[in-house]
């Protein structure tokens, strides 16, 4: 009997599951139909992007109960990997101070790896501080000392167009796995510092240290152009002019009745939402296979009872540590992935709003715990995002055409639309708790 209400349940949750999905599906092809495939297709593969941005955080949240609100610097460092990887690289800038630079990064790092080994090897007391504070010390005005002539050179090599080391000129998409392992060696260096911390220090520490890798990559000119960008990078797809120029291209769109701009938009997106596609299906059914394993029964136990896992002989912080860096290492890969998309690095988009406390509302309401469910709050979430303040636009419009055209109240109306997506992503936030804290596909 047990064996048939578990079965029965499982039937109803995959009908669910199947139901939401293809609930998503149709809101995506009716904005096709509605507005434009174009849109669709952009809608699509940020969604895409999102569902992986959102698995990631649904490992460290729904596996293991770790509260991450740097989201953003994870994504940042998959950002910065797409320029080190797929961007040229400039020789003006590198015969200018290059060389240099790398030296002295390399003396801080060896700096910092003697001011450790000197606190963990000497005996505590008055002389191992004062040696460690002297190395410290010594080692950063030193490190200023070489880094600071060889930045200014660098960055004053034809400064509008590039100021900056550039890259390898290797192919993009070999950025992704380069920004989930950039994510991955940061989530290390956070989670050896942080994980032993209560979650709420966790939690200030992932922001702080997110904000300061915002910083570095809106300042170091040398490194990533700061605020004034980096463009034009390369794509895994054509570009849409080369298509045009494509005589068989011109005439396979004329033959479906479409102009070969359109044709050529569509075309490029649909090529990104097949390489986007292929990597959200492996990511999810790794972590699928991963949650289903003793391993994954494990993380579970340890965020339901970390005493009583520790009780049993499990390294709670090592598995913390574990699955920090897999679900930041997501991000990574996320944020390289959404960059080559955009076709340009710009520091000053990388706002919490978007990168933290969105993606926090996709695994909400997709449901924790769940995988599936993070992928669903991906799409739902980004497709809503987008769409709101057009929606807003037209019920606006709708409810304000009776009124004069000098209404104070029109105007206060009108105006408000800029504000819908930040309403609704709050309405939605309040309605899932109230009605549905476990979200649509809760975990089983």
């Amino acid at each position: 009997m047990s064996e048939r209400i578990h079965s029965g349940a499982g039937g109803t949750d995959r009908a669910r599951t199947v139901l939401l999905f293809v609930l998503v599906a149709v809101l995506i092809l009716g904005t096709g139909f509605v507005q434009s495939w174009n849109t669709a297709l952009v809608i699509l593969n940020m969604g895409l992007v999102s569902a992986i941005m959102s698995l990631g955080v649904n490992m460290q949240w729904g596996f293991a109960g770790l509260f991450n609100v740097g989201v953003m610097g994870f994504v940042a460092l998959g950002g910065l990997a797409a320029v080190l990887v797929g961007m040229p690289p400039v020789p003006e800038a590198w015969a200018a101070g290059g060389p240099r630079i790398i030296g002295a990064l390399l003396l801080g790092a060896g700096v910092i790896a003697l001011a450790v080994t000197l606190y963990k090897r000497m005996t505590p007391g008055r002389l191992r501080a004062f040696l460690v504070f002297a190395v410290v010390v010594v080692g950063f005005f030193v490190y200023r000392g070489l880094l600071d002539p060889a930045k200014e050179a660098v960055e004053s090599v034809d400064p509008a167009a590039t100021g900056y080391l550039g890259g390898l000129g290797l192919p993009i998409v070999l950025a992704w796995p380069v920004g989930g392992l950039l994510a991955a060696g940061a989530a290390w260096v956070i989670g050896k510092v942080a994980l032993g911390l209560r979650s709420d220090y966790l939690a200030i520490a992932t922001l702080g240290i997110a904000e300061i890798v915002i910083a570095i990559l809106k300042n170091e000119d040398w490194l990533s152009r700061g605020v004034k960008n980096v463009i034009g990078l390369p794509r895994p797809v054509p570009y849409e002019v080369d298509l045009q120029q494509d005589p068989a291209f011109v005439e396979r769109a004329a033959s479906l009745g479409m102009d070969p701009a359109t044709a050529s938009s569509i075309t490029v997106k649909l090529g990104y939402s097949a390489f986007f596609t292929v990597v959200l299906v492996i990511i999810l059914i790794a972590a699928q296979l991963a949650l289903n394993s003793p391993w994954g029964r494990m993380m579970r136990a340890i965020r339901d009872n970390e005493t009583a896992a520790e009780a049993m002989g499990k390294d709670v912080t090592g598995r913390h540590l574990q699955i920090f860096i897999l679900g930041s290492a997501l991000l990574g890969l996320a944020g390289a992935m959404m960059t080559t998309l955009d076709g340009q690095l710009t520091p000053a988009s990388y706002q919490p709003l978007r990168f933290t406390f969105l993606i926090w509302v996709m695994v909400i309401v997709g449901g924790s715990g769940n995988n599936f469910g993070a992928v669903l709050g991906g799409f739902l979430v980004w497709w809503l995002w987008v769409q709101v303040e057009p929606i807003g636009q037209g019920v606006m419009s709708l409810v304000t055409a009776g009124m004069a055209e000098d209404s104070a109240v029109r105007d206060h109306l009108m105006d408000s639309v800029a504000h819908m997506r930040l309403l609704t992503m709050g309405v939605v936030m309040l309605l899932m708790l109230r009605f549905a804290p476990r979200g649509l596909l809760p975990e089983r």
